[in-house]
């Protein structure tokens, strides 16, 4: 073989043993028996291969220095094996479930070299063999069916360089169709189900000859800069800067004709897939199930904030009277604030750390009891929700729990609850609320029950949503919601330096450190290496033997993902400082990321598939949600899976789910909003974007922490930050919209 080293050429034979399968990336290791009847080692990307298939490899010879001569394919052809020897083999490798080795050759046996026509065929026939009923023989023919099916998507995907990640969502969603789908138009794969950026689409594109001035690349890109600008927040794009936007998206060496972008405007607005509204002083462009959820929210919000009930006795005596069964006094504001959820259909509470928005809810809870009101409440994220029912003593759910979140028509995020399977419930109180798009508070509002009342507690200062809107901003600037503001700092939260310092960098004033025995301190450090072991020797070591703490109580907070002492690499550096690799501690890698047992990890999006039983056993049910934290406690390699806890809850994933899973000992101040630790450190560097260094960052970031806070960076950082009050624009209409239904309805 030695002349052909270097030298592209082609080998054809059987595949005789799987040495290793990557199914993340279709990489496999394989023994393949040649047409020579000579057994070579080859390597490449061959996904979803079995044993006994027939395959033709083109690629190079080459020599590994621990495993000698092997055979590099590049490119490869496969088909199904026509030998009886061949087909059992094939069907034992473990590609069908309920066929093992003996079965394989019965089948094979039985059929012979017509066994896969009738598999694919005429499956019933398999009842000829004993043990073999209708309904296994139904499963299995079913099953080599979705192989073959699986294998053709597949192969589409390598040949063309997409991600073989692809090949679940496709195969959910258009089944066979998939292939044929692409084809027809290779920008479906920009929808969010997929979440492909559009560059790769556009690629696949060019590769099927569609043309680079088709209506169709036109319409995508269109969409896409739409669809991704809600992830900036934007419910809308002003015309001009969404044809510029496009034409940028659009352009090669030749550039884009702007009249193209315009006319496909046209198109999209025509087909209902955009609306086009003045509004805001502006030419204003939406997809139309944002403009939806925006013009729906303020019709339905700017009734119920009109609406208000009486009673047959006074409010205020009856709060009163709760007061004085009880030690606690509410402050004035509070009193009022309680009063006026009473009394009206909406209402915001708000307020910073420390100002009694817990008090208050709890009041609000009495006072709905009370009045004989059945309550629900609500967090957007697993975490909150937990902190809630914890502060409250009563139950607290998701948004998408209580809204009973599930896959729909096409694998569509679909709620069971709806206007026309209302919540049962005459109060939803909702923590949080600075972190709900306008989407999710749509879903919400959509189910609650005719005359059911609607409570907002957040604090306006922490960070917009992820998602599309400024939904609790915009309320409180309509003017049109009763709304109290809590600003009294009580006695007892006075006595933390992290709620005096989080209302001094609120009136832009720098924090100062405590005194030995406080709880925020400041560690100075301007190079982000610096930063990044500073952190991990507080983890490791100084705060669990000064303070106490474990290491799961302390959580690492930073403003970016990759930038300066971002937290891809804080958690690098933070598993090899508290779960370095050990003899008999199983570890998975994934990409670039490598799972180990003991590792603290996140759900990074909503599945509401993946199944759970709590740890007693007493409950089970399925869906995880973005941001819920857990902790890896086996890994099984033999069964490509691995065992999570979620607090008191057991999830399974299997290895193809990890790409929704992400290491947490460090987590950006976004991902945390919601969430509260006991010890919080904030890595605060150089080198990261401005767009990320600004106030209420910093604000969120340190009322994340209950018991004690650590700064770790550049002064000059945490200066730029407290000065920097800049927010960014979100262009939405919501307060606008607001405004008109309150002059509206006068």
């Amino acid at each position: 073989m030695q002349e052909f080293y270097g030298e592209q050429v082609s080998i054809c034979g059987t595949v005789a043993q799987i040495v290793f399968q990557n199914k993340e990336n279709g990489y496999a290791v394989l023994r393949v028996l040649t047409d020579a009847e000579e057994e070579v080692t080859a390597t490449g990307c061959i996904p979803n291969v079995g044993v006994g298939e027939e395959l033709v490899l083109t690629g190079q010879w080459t020599t590994h220095p621990s495993y000698g001569d092997q055979f590099a394919a590049e490119l490869f052809e496969r088909s199904l094996p026509t030998t009886v020897r061949g087909i059992a083999d094939y069907l034992a490798s473990g590609l069908i479930r309920g066929v093992g080795p003996k079965l394989a050759a019965k089948i094979a046996g039985r059929f012979g070299e017509d066994a896969f026509d009738v598999l694919a065929d005429t499956p019933e026939r398999l009842t000829e063999i004993r043990g073999i009923t209708p309904q296994k023989a139904e499963a299995i023919g079913r099953q080599f069916q979705e192989q073959g099916e699986i294998r053709m998507l597949m192969d589409f995907l390598t040949e063309h360089g997409l991600p073989l990640s692809l090949t679940a969502s496709l195969y959910k969603r258009m089944g066979a169709d998939a292939v044929e789908a692409l084809h027809e138009n290779p920008y479906l794969l920009c929808d969010e189900y997929y979440n492909v950026d559009f560059k790769i689409a556009d690629g696949l594109a060019g590769q099927l000859g569609l043309p680079r001035t088709s209506p169709e690349r036109v319409d995508a890109g269109l969409l896409y800069t739409l669809t991704f600008n809600l992830g900036n927040g934007h419910t809308f794009i002003p015309v001009e800067k969404l044809v510029a936007a496009t034409c940028g998206l659009l352009a090669d060496e030749e550039g884009f004709d702007q009249e193209g972008v315009e006319q496909g405007l046209i198109r999209l607005e025509e087909a209902g897939q955009l609306v086009r509204e003045h509004i805001c002083g502006r030419d204003a462009v939406y997809l139309r199930q944002m403009h939806e959820a925006e013009s729906y929210l303020a019709e339905t919000l700017g009734r119920m904030a009109a609406h208000s009930y009486t009673y047959d006795f006074d409010v205020d005596e009856l709060l009163a009277a709760l007061e004085a069964g009880s030690e606690l006094e509410y402050a004035p504001l509070q009193r009022e604030a309680i009063a006026t959820a009473a009394k009206n259909g909406l209402v915001i509470l708000t307020g910073g750390p420390g100002t009694g928005k817990t008090t208050t809810v709890r009041g609000m809870l009495h006072v709905f009891e009370a009045l004989g009101l059945t309550i629900q409440l609500a967090a957007p994220t697993g975490r909150a929700a937990k902190r809630l029912s914890e502060l409250c003593g009563m139950e607290a759910r998701t948004i998408h729990r209580l809204l009973e979140a599930g896959y729909g028509a096409g694998g569509r995020l679909a709620f069971q609850r709806s206007a026309t399977n209302p919540l049962d419930c005459d109060v939803v109180i909702l923590d949080e609320v600075s972190m709900v798009d306008i989407a999710l508070m749509q879903a919400l509002v959509e189910a609650l029950p005719h005359g059911a009342r609607l409570v907002l507690v957040g604090d306006a200062d922490q960070l917009p949503p992820v998602g599309p809107g400024n939904f609790l901003r915009d309320l409180i600037a309509s003017g049109k919601v009763p709304t109290t503001h809590l600003t009294e700092i009580f006695r007892q939260a006075q006595q933390s330096d992290i709620v005096m310092n989080a209302h001094a960098i609120n009136e832009g004033h720098e924090p100062h450190a405590s005194a030995k025995d406080g709880d925020f301190f400041i560690m100075k450090k301007a190079d982000p290496a610096a930063v990044i072991q500073t952190v991990a020797e507080l983890c490791r070591e100084r705060l669990p033997r000064y303070y106490g703490f474990n290491p799961s109580q302390i959580q690492v907070l930073a403003p970016a993902k990759r930038q300066g002492a971002g937290t891809y690499a804080l958690n690098r550096m933070l598993q090899e400082a508290l779960n370095p690799p050990a003899e008999g501690k199983a570890e998975k890698r994934f990409g670039d990321t490598v799972f180990r047992q003991g590792d603290r990890v996140m759900q990074v999006r909503n599945n509401y598939d993946i199944l759970w039983e709590r740890e007693d056993g007493k409950e089970a049910g399925s869906g995880m949600f973005n941001g819920d934290v857990g902790e890896i406690l086996q890994i099984f390699p033999a069964q490509e899976c691995l065992l999570i806890r979620f607090d008191d809850k057991m999830a399974t994933y299997t290895f193809d789910m990890l790409g929704e899973l992400e290491l947490a000992y460090a987590m950006t101040v976004h991902k945390a909003q919601g969430s509260e630790f006991d010890a919080v450190i904030v890595a605060l560097s150089s080198g990261v974007s401005r767009r990320l260094l600004t106030r209420n960052i910093l604000y969120t970031a340190i009322t994340r922490a209950r018991r004690l806070l650590v700064l770790v960076g550049s002064s000059d950082v945490i200066a730029y930050m407290v000065q920097n009050n800049t927010k960014g624009r979100r262009y939405s209409a919501l307060r606008a919209r607001l405004a008109a239904e309150g002059e509206e309805g006068r």
